[in-house]
């Protein structure tokens, strides 16, 4: 085996498991937030939380694969994504306080840029293999956010759609560990 191809395998292991969880905290935090987002005004302090947590598991998420990949051209891209789930983060908790329109506006914002982070990342390692997912997922990012911008925009107050963002945002992450698998194992 090369240097590149264990390089390779190293890199794609650790996307494998942290897709994997990505997956898991995405279902498990879509179920929490139409749960509570239903039943509670959008300054209720659970739904701030659910709000606040979604960009900061983002964030740790970018930092974990930043520290796998950190010899890999993408590494400048994460970045950039840790500093937006960290403005994304301050910022839906500000929002939060103005109320639902708000942080469907912060949402989509933070839903726009991340997506165009993703799909640059997911295109600059499509060669490790499992990257079409998050091409897609990135670019739907992109298209999502705009209707989230949107909807806020013209007042909407529904959040229980930021739990169908994320559960889909969870299958493409759950799609892309399954066909890094071949890549692991090299």
């Amino acid at each position: 085996m090369t240097t590149t191809e264990r390089a390779t395998s190293t890199v794609a292991s650790s996307l494998r498991r942290l897709y994997f969880f990505r997956f898991g905290f995405a279902v498990l935090w879509a179920i929490a937030l139409a749960a509570t987002a239903a039943a509670l005004p959008v300054v209720a302090p659970a739904v701030v939380v659910l709000l606040v947590l979604y960009p900061v598991v983002d964030l740790a998420a970018a930092v974990w694969d930043h520290r796998s990949s950190r010899d890999t051209k993408p590494a400048r891209a994460l970045v950039v994504n840790m500093v937006l789930s960290l403005l994304a983060a301050i910022g839906l908790g500000i929002a939060a306080v103005s109320g639902a329109p708000a942080v469907l506006v912060v949402w989509g914002a933070w839903a726009i840029t991340a997506g165009a982070v993703q799909l640059v990342l997911a295109v600059a390692r499509r060669r490790m293999g499992g990257q079409w997912p998050m091409i897609l997922s990135g670019g739907i990012s992109v298209l999502a956010g705009a209707g989230f911008v949107s909807q806020g925009l013209s007042g909407g107050t529904g959040l229980t759609s930021l739990a169908g963002y994320a559960v889909l945002g969870g299958i493409f992450f759950l799609v892309s560990a399954l066909r890094l698998r071949r890549a692991a194992s090299l």
